[in-house]
């Protein structure tokens, strides 16, 4: 009789192929890809590349993770632990859901990674930590009594992943120049000055905030976005 194929492509719905070894274990090997990942981002992720930083050879990791794609799901559920959620039966909604959004977006931009492989496929993973954070956002909302909980969970990840997808790759690019955020916007300032002529009512005082304090700048954007969301979500409750 043929075996049976594995209906969920996870491996967290599958059995370890053998027991892990003391000299490299599933839990070392997620930790430097986590690592790999913060340091050159996706593409310069491979099993090869991550065997030779763990001094190993490639076939021993072969032995505890398939396939890159089971090691991006352990990269992104090891992250995932790192999110501290309010309790579920916080007396504030909102509070808790803007603690729980500011928390998520920190870990975002600490790995810059991350949202992009959320806004690909979404929270998908089997993971327990995932998991964890999809009960406790669940438990949330639906101790606020929102009549559907798991369209307003969805439509709060989705601002987060959004906005910290963009705050990533700006971030990145900073990095990638050598320079301080500050002294990054101080050099694109004239261009973004001479583009926006004529439209100065578009920008208000934003251009000179963000070259005086950038990185207030994207807290701003990122809680006035947040606060509208939580607006509009706040109209489905009952009345």
């Amino acid at each position: 009789m043929a075996a049976r194929t594995n209906p969920v492509p996870s491996v967290w719905a599958r059995q370890p192929r053998e027991p892990e070894q003391p000299s490299l274990s599933r839990a070392a090997i997620v930790r430097e890809a986590v690592a790999m990942l913060d340091a050159e981002g996706i593409d310069a992720l491979s099993m090869r590349k991550l065997a030779t930083r763990l001094n190993a050879g490639a076939t021993s990791l072969y032995r505890h993770v398939a396939t890159k794609d089971e090691l991006m799901e352990l990269a992104v559920d090891q992250v995932f632990g790192e999110i501290i959620l309010p309790p579920a039966d916080s007396p504030d909604w909102r509070a808790a859901a803007v603690e729980a959004a500011q928390a998520f977006r920190a870990t975002a931009l600490r790995h810059p990674w991350l949202s992009s492989v959320l806004g690909q496929a979404g929270l998908v993973y089997l993971g327990p930590n995932l998991m964890s954070f999809s009960e406790r956002l669940a438990g949330l909302f639906t101790a606020a009594a929102f009549p559907e909980p798991a369209r307003a969970i969805e439509t709060l990840i989705s601002y987060v992943v959004g906005m910290s997808t963009a705050e990533a790759a700006w971030l990145t690019a900073v990095a990638r120049s050598g320079e301080s955020e500050a002294e990054f916007v101080a050099r694109l300032m004239p261009a973004a000055e001479q583009a926006t002529v004529g439209y100065e009512h578009l920008n208000g005082d934003s251009t000179a905030a963000a070259a005086e304090d950038p990185a207030a700048t994207r807290d701003a954007k990122f809680s006035y976005g947040l606060e509208v969301v939580l607006d509009g979500l706040a109209l489905r409750l009952p009345r």
